[in-house]
């Protein structure tokens, strides 16, 4: 069956003709072209040899009718159009679809064919002028295609539910929407709840308080997460430390040793104590040991004999654990623990208090490394060193020292030392008992919409029993409720996250952050996977007068972006305050297992952050109104749950996660500045890495973050490199007290990678240098690591990319 070629009628208009001279010709052309790659079986109409010609010879006649003048401009638009649409598929075989194109193209494929130049040749075609109806015609469609679009757009938008809709395009404005509606007045009074709670017998009263408020805001799934495990505490009567000279028995605040005071021992007197250090009784030399910097216990060692001694250990500089493992080693038997008041700020006094330090690396010490759940063996570790560590207050030591009290003298602190050529014997008693008892967790959940297999942690604690962790933990608890409650108000409307959001209360934290480190170990092979972040709300308010941010490095662009601009007008906010340091807390699990980008936001005095680091090592008793002194109106409060909700809402909900890969190069290479430590091949594989890296943000990160060039499949894969990025940077072995995640510095005022400054000041005391070159190993390894990490994530990207191609 031949199709008929219309009969041009002298009361049609010309341009009417032409265009159903156009419509027939597409059809024609697109049998004709498509008839060379026809299947078996295919219809006997697109076989047919007089169909080709006639459609052939009506291309001839459309080819005549576009050159007629006035087109010529016109088609070289159209041909210019179609050369650049080829060019970016050019590795694509579209014969297939050409006639889809525009009809210059279409003919000059067909002229080029060396069959169609011989068989159908024609004469020069006749002018028909049709220029102004032509384009008048393609104007009028454009605008009525254009206003259709847009019809169609806005009666899809507002009949699409909400609940159906991704938050992926979730702007600036509606951060802001859920973040509003965050008050002061709100935290305050759940604060205030929460210490209604805080004499109960147990935690598990809080527990509950705590679940039955995140599920009435509307959280998902929120439940008990209960674990047996081993706690240090108190013994029945208060420790005690006598001075073997004299006879005088002092209890660790420095007060006078009584029967009274034995048999009714308040809190105040049986609080200060180590967990998990060692019981018994010890009598000794005390030997004062400083900061027991390495290079202090080797000057003292070729002074003195070490061995059974006590050691006068000042808190602070290095991990505590650290020290201890140095006293240890050198043989001594006991140490009084105590805090220098010319370390701490002139408007804090504290000469008096006592104080608590856990010497627990993390988690329940009768099964470390593996969860305590139903079945697990239970190993015998009730004392997890050999010292009899006992903390004692500057008071105490003062009294030992035969010291003033008041060492101030014309604005200047002279700090708390033993005289050399004076010898104290002392006898100490250390008395704590060992129980397994549980420690709840209360999880909730908030699903995410397009990656609910993605975790955003938001980490809080709450108090826990037999401990006297001052008020902190309401603090924490009550910022993490007011952003629940935030988020769900905009939840209830329809609206949720891309990611999974997880909220954790934490239980067992003062002793060694139990909850979360056996909760990390269970969970361990599901979060390894899936957790893209962690965000700690532990201890925010620590002073009133500076903004405090420690991050991740692959963060830190981020968190300084948010410090600059939600700065407390109250506050003094130095620059960028944003530093990668060791931190308190229940984000230890997550940094040094899991490799996680971890962000925290808190408030502190600005005279502490000059201080020795280490000094929050010791948890004071705070009196019950401390908080709301420092923070009266819960103004701070507020600035720390929108700060954090508002890098929590990034984090989940941006297609890209906020991660800057580039910033982890910059940041491996600056702690390798000016170190002479460091071989030529550590400094040029930091070098490969920050080339690679570089690639990696320009070619990879920004053309995902534009909407137009994203891909779900290609962002699906850079997210996953990017939440693992930090993975490499996790070492087997390090001191005790010290990060496995190299890129914490032990302080802010340390710039090189800590492991190594450790090693280098542990040699000197050795006759080799195995220590350090050991330590130079798991750096250069470290950083070979994410280099090829890197770079084998660009190889998978181009491999796609030319597999699709």
């Amino acid at each position: 069956m031949t199709s008929q070629i219309p009969v041009f009628n002298k009361n049609q208009h010309p341009c009417d003709y032409l265009r159903s001279l156009c419509q027939m010709g597409k059809k024609m052309a697109y049998q004709k072209v498509n008839a060379d790659q026809r299947a078996p079986g295919h219809s006997q109409y697109l076989d047919n040899d007089d169909l080709q010609a006639t459609a052939l010879d009506l291309e001839w006649d459309m080819e005549k009718e576009l050159e007629e003048p006035g087109f010529d401009q016109f088609r070289l638009d159209r041909a210019e159009n179609q050369n650049l649409e080829n060019s970016e598929t050019a590795d694509l075989n579209l014969d297939s679809i050409q006639p889809a194109t525009s009809p210059k193209g279409r003919f000059q494929r067909l002229q080029e064919e060396s069959e169609y130049v011989t068989r159908y040749t024609r004469s020069a075609p006749k002018s028909n002028p049709c220029n102004f109806c032509r384009l008048s015609k393609m104007l009028c469609t454009a605008i009525i295609l254009f206003i259709f679009g847009i019809l169609i757009g806005y009666y899809a938008h507002k009949n699409c539910p909400s609940n159906a809709t991704s938050s992926g395009t979730l702007d600036l404005q509606l951060y802001q929407e859920i973040l509003k509606t965050i008050q002061a007045e709100d935290i305050k009074n759940s604060f205030r709840n929460l210490i209604q709670l805080y004499k109960s017998e147990d935690d598990v009263e809080i527990s509950k308080k705590i679940k039955t408020h995140w599920t009435s805001l509307g959280l998902e799934d929120v439940q008990f997460v209960n674990y047996s495990v081993l706690l240090s505490l108190p013994g029945p009567s208060p420790s005690s430390v006598t001075l073997s000279s004299s006879g005088q028995c002092f209890h660790p605040n420095g007060q006078p040793c009584s029967e009274e005071a034995r048999k009714h021992g308040s809190q105040d007197l049986l609080y200060p104590y180590a967990a998990y250090s060692a019981k018994g009784t010890l009598e000794g030399e005390v030997i004062d040991v400083g900061y027991g910097k390495a290079d202090d216990l080797k000057r003292i060692k070729k002074m003195k004999n070490t061995t059974n001694q006590i050691a006068l250990l000042k808190l602070g500089k290095l991990p505590l654990l650290y020290k201890l493992s140095l006293l240890e080693k050198a043989g001594f038997g006991g140490v009084l623990l105590y805090i220098d008041p010319c370390d701490l700020p002139k408007t804090t006094n504290l000469s008096y208090d006592t104080f608590m330090v856990s010497l627990n690396p993390g988690g329940d010490p009768s099964t470390p490394g593996y969860p305590s759940v139903d079945g697990s063996f239970r190993q015998n570790r009730s004392d997890l060193t050999s010292l009899l560590v006992q903390p004692i207050s500057a008071s105490l030591v003062a009294k030992l020292i035969s010291s003033p009290q008041d060492r101030t003298k014309n604005g200047v602190c002279s700090p708390l030392e033993l005289p050399n050529n004076e010898e104290r014997i002392v006898n100490m008693q250390v008395q704590t008992v060992t129980k397994f008892k549980t420690v709840t967790n209360v999880v909730g959940y908030l699903k995410g919409l397009t990656s609910p297999d993605r975790y955003v942690i938001v980490g809080s604690h709450h108090h826990t029993a037999y401990s006297y962790n001052g008020q902190e933990w309401a603090s924490s608890t009550a910022i993490i409720t007011a952003f629940i409650r935030a988020l769900m108000l905009r939840v209830k409307r329809g609206w949720r996250p891309d990611r999974t959001i997880v909220f954790c209360s934490w239980g067992g934290t003062t002793f060694g952050n139990i909850g979360s480190y056996e909760w990390g170990e269970e969970f361990k092979k599901v979060l390894q996977r899936n957790v893209v972040a962690y965000v700690s709300l532990h201890s925010p308010i620590r002073g009133n007068s500076s903004l405090y941010s420690v991050s991740s490095p692959s963060l830190q662009q981020l968190v300084a972006e948010k410090s600059n601009f939600n700065c407390s007008r109250r506050a003094h906010c130095p620059g960028t305050n944003v530093s990668s340091v060791q931190i308190r807390g229940d984000a230890d699990y997550f940094i040094n297992h899991l490799g996680v980008p971890t962000v925290q936001f808190a408030y502190e005095d600005i005279k502490a952050l000059e201080s020795p680091s280490f000094l929050s090592e010791a948890l004071f008793l705070k009196r019950a109104t401390k908080i709301e002194e420092m923070d009266p109106f819960f103004n701070l409060h507020e600035t720390i749950t929108k700060l954090s909700g508002e890098v929590i809402l990034q984090i989940a909900n941006e297609p890209v996660l906020p991660f800057n890969a580039l910033d982890i190069a910059l940041e491996v290479q600056n702690n390798l500045k000016g170190d002479q430590l460091n071989p030529h091949q550590l400094l040029a594989l930091a070098s490969r890495l920050r080339e690679s890296a570089q690639v990696f943000q320009s070619d990879e990160m920004r053309p995902a973050n534009d909407p137009k060039e994203r891909a779900p499949i290609r962002v699906r894969m850079l997210n996953d490199i990017l939440q693992d990025m930090e993975k490499s940077f996790l070492v087997q072995q390090v001191p005790p007290g010290f990060y496995r995640n190299i890129l914490y510095h032990v302080d802010e005022k340390t710039s090189q990678f800590s492991i190594l400054l450790e090693a280098s000041e542990h040699c000197k005391s050795l006759p080799s240098n195995e220590t350090l070159q050991e330590a130079l190993s798991e750096v250069l390894n470290s950083i070979n690591s994410a280099q090829v990490y890197f770079k084998a994530g660009l190889d998978v990207f181009e491999n796609v990319l030319v597999g699709k191609n």
